[in-house]
């Protein structure tokens, strides 16, 4: 169930294979060798961007203008699919933070000054962008922010502070969402831009029990001070483009996922086909051969649902609903099938030389992450279905 046995349905076509063979020869060479480092030092160097942006995998679906491909959206879905078939998740959802939030964002509601500043270096991997948009209390209501923007002459300051952003101790920028000290609550809120080493603006890096090499920081702004031009979109527009970006992100973090348990059910067949207990493989066994095919259909189903929700991003059509559903189907499934795994490894499975742990761990991440945690993607499933307003 490798990758590359996706290539025969309609979805991928000759380019797309292609393509994956250049993400896959990255991937071996530049990511696996380097997971057990990275993950001790708890960071991976900015350079892996920079690389990335080289082989143009940073912008597969954007416009050549801006150093982009201008593929289409199951270019995006390669890149993730052979980016997180690893024992690796925090370099992936690193990735996946630029190119599927923070990139469309300054796409969408930049000006093409802004544009040619901070979109050109993010395709480029010159620069790594980050989100400061979900707080503590309010991980789900974006119209209920609690960090302030405050007009002073041609300058804004921002005063609050942001829990969990990925790549936040190593971004450049950050894309911060705040609300306008002044303006009513229907459209007082912005998205800013606010750059490292601006006065006032401290990332620290949080000590997390999973992806470790993710460089997630708690953001704080003290009187922090930017100019007028950092101001990227307000009111209804922001919150409407904000809103739609992180919802068509799921897909991406579903695909993530579903990869990864994909790579991760490879290592527990392989172990299963070569442990011998009793004078058998334990797959052998009926116990641990009927985990294996459930395993394997879960993964498949997930994949297809995935598939389903990219094809209609890819026509430009609402895949709210598709989305959601892919990401909690996937997330679940990475969780249970990593656990299946260990299960399936034994006391093997614990120790830090079989990457099983490091999946187990990593993505569990996957079901509380803000804004698409299990429960926002149910009710977001359940407004779709007419079941709730």
């Amino acid at each position: 169930m490798a990758p590359e046995m996706q290539n025969n349905l309609a979805f991928f076509d000759e380019a797309h294979k292609a393509f994956r063979h250049l993400v896959r020869r990255f991937r071996k060479q530049e990511i696996e060798p380097h997971i057990e480092e990275w993950e001790a030092n708890k960071s991976f160097p900015s350079y892996i961007f920079s690389q990335m942006g080289q082989l143009g995998l940073l912008g597969t679906r954007y416009p050549e203008e801006y150093g982009g491909l201008g593929s289409d959206y199951f270019m995006s879905v390669v890149l993730m699919e052979e980016l997180a078939y690893c024992s690796d998740g925090s370099l992936p959802l690193a990735v996946a933070v630029q190119t599927e939030m923070v990139i469309p964002l300054l796409l969408q509601l930049g000006t093409e000054e802004q544009r040619k500043s901070f979109l050109v270096p993010l395709i480029k991997g010159e620069k790594i962008g980050c989100l400061g948009v979900f707080e503590r209390g309010n991980e789900q209501d974006l119209a209920s922010v609690q960090t302030t923007a405050t007009c002073d002459g041609k300058d804004w300051i921002i005063r609050g502070e942001k829990p969990f952003s990925i790549n936040g101790a190593l971004a450049d920028f950050v894309m911060l969402w705040a609300a306008i000290s002044g303006k009513s609550e229907t459209d007082g809120f912005a998205l800013f831009l606010v750059e490292k080493g601006t006065p006032g603006f401290v990332a620290n890096r949080l000590d997390q029990a999973g992806m470790l090499a993710s460089n997630t920081a708690q953001l704080v702004f003290e009187d922090c001070r930017i100019p007028a031009d950092n101001l990227l979109a307000d009111g209804r527009q922001a919150l409407e483009v904000v809103t739609r970006v992180l919802h068509e992100s799921r897909l991406i973090l579903a695909v993530i996922a579903t990869s990864a348990a994909e790579y991760i059910f490879e290592q527990a067949l392989t172990h299963a086909t070569q442990r011998v207990q009793f004078g058998h493989p334990i797959a052998d066994f009926q116990v641990i051969a009927h985990y294996l095919a459930e395993m394997a259909a879960r993964i498949e189903a997930t994949k297809q649902l995935n598939y389903v929700a990219a094809w209609k991003l890819a026509r430009g059509e609402n895949a709210l609903k598709e989305t959601s559903m892919a990401k909690l189907a996937a997330g679940r499934v990475v969780n249970e099938v990593a656990d299946k795994a260990l299960q399936i490894h034994g006391g093997y499975g614990l120790m830090k030389e079989y990457p099983v742990q490091r999946v187990w761990r990593d993505y569990r991440l996957y079901r509380v992450i803000v804004g698409s945690s299990d429960e926002a993607l149910q009710a977001s499933i359940a407004r779709e279905l007419g079941l709730v307003e």
